[in-house]
């Protein structure tokens, strides 16, 4: 990222952007750690308008522009598919406020890139699983995401990240972390390593598939926790998926996996204790009969049976991208302790293990289920 954002900085932003009404506050808002968020209040005729107001991180999104371009279209096609089936638009997807030029986005004379968002009102994050009815409205949610972008062609989509989740590529940098051992951490990380390099023929499965168009490219949002949804205050409903930055070509098993691999885990993402991490079989169900509701019959029947090993996938994934980076110094995770990268891996690769030892009953709940 650039310098340090200053009030005139985020004032010339504003400037920049087809608002209603008068600008009448400005604050940081959410606790995200990409984008730099801001709530902008504005004043019209005795009404306020609420604003998101973002610096997009363009040292991780380094095209803006295709970024936002994904954005704009998909969301114009929801908006379009909601209009028709007589929702509500404005609340039930984001849409892009655009410059007074007309475009999606604004960079300002230091580089900065921003973009604007309506603010939609009364509704709140979770950060965790508060209980099995907010997990199952979740995964409807994810689920109806699929099925309303799934005649979307995807192929038309920037890959704004290039092999976000080509687990292949994530191989082989993994196992070159391991072998250059630039900082001489492999000795202490040797059982993860031989875990992760005993499993490298999964890594081909999916993508595989793909490649042979057994599997079909379909939109994806490739992060899909709990917190990129929002709720409705009165209803306690899923409403709105938000935080499309990562909206890209990809495989429906993508988006599943990931949710499973956060949500269904027993314990916390960085735990030390490896004894408290497991995968939950009651909320595997849970996801998966939402998930599978939400989609609505849009998935083909191997993308369903594929749903365990989108699971295993993801969180393998996950595991080599947290021990490659451990390996090469921490470049890229933000750590708060030493060996916390590696504490993640572990468990994640737990998680694998646990699903290994699980795999008839996935198998059997996804079977049940469809």
């Amino acid at each position: 990222m650039s310098q340090s954002l200053t009030p005139a900085a985020i004032d010339n932003a504003i400037a920049a952007f087809c608002l209603k009404g008068s600008p009448r506050s400005v604050r940081p808002h959410g606790n995200g750690h990409i984008n730099d968020t801001y709530l902008v209040t504005c004043d019209e005729a005795g009404e306020k308008k609420k604003y998101i107001l973002q610096r997009m991180n363009h040292s991780i999104f380094q095209n803006p522009q295709a970024l936002m371009e994904n954005i704009a279209n998909v969301t114009a096609f929801l908006q379009k598919g909601i209009s028709e089936r007589g929702g509500d638009p404005d609340r039930e997807t984001l849409s892009v406020i655009k410059t007074k030029s007309g475009e999606n986005y604004f960079e300002d004379s230091l580089h900065n890139f921003w973009r604007v968002f309506p603010f939609i009102d009364n509704t709140f994050c979770l950060e965790k699983v508060e209980n099995t009815r907010d997990f199952y409205d979740c995964a409807v949610a994810f689920g109806n995401f699929q099925r309303q972008l799934s005649d979307y062609p995807a192929e038309t989509l920037h890959e704004t990240i290039p092999l976000f989740h080509h687990t292949p590529s994530r191989f082989r940098t993994f196992q070159k972390a391991a072998s250059d051992d630039v900082l001489g951490r492999a000795d202490s990380a040797r059982a993860e390593i031989d875990f992760a390099l005993a499993r490298e023929a999964d890594t081909h499965v999916l993508t595989d598939l793909l490649e042979k168009d057994e599997l079909p490219l379909r939109v994806t949002h490739n992060d899909t926790k709990l917190n990129n949804i929002l709720f409705d205050k009165d209803t306690r409903k899923a409403l709105c998926i938000i935080d499309l930055d990562t909206v890209m070509p990809g495989l429906s098993l993508y988006d599943f996996g990931d949710s499973i691999r956060t949500g269904a885990n027993t314990g916390a993402e960085d735990e030390t204790d490896l004894s408290k991490i497991g995968l939950d079989l009651s909320l595997f169900e849970t996801f998966t009969e939402g998930f599978l509701k939400g989609c609505a019959g849009s998935l083909t029947p191997l993308e369903i049976k594929l749903l365990p090993m989108g699971a295993k996938l993801m969180t393998y994934e996950c595991g080599i991208r947290f021990l490659a980076d451990y390996l090469v110094g921490d470049v890229y995770f933000k750590i708060h302790r030493e060996s916390h990268n590696l504490d993640r891996a572990r468990t994640q690769f737990k998680l694998v293990a646990d699903m290994e030892r699980k795999w008839e009953e996935m198998a059997e709940i996804v079977t049940r289920l469809s």
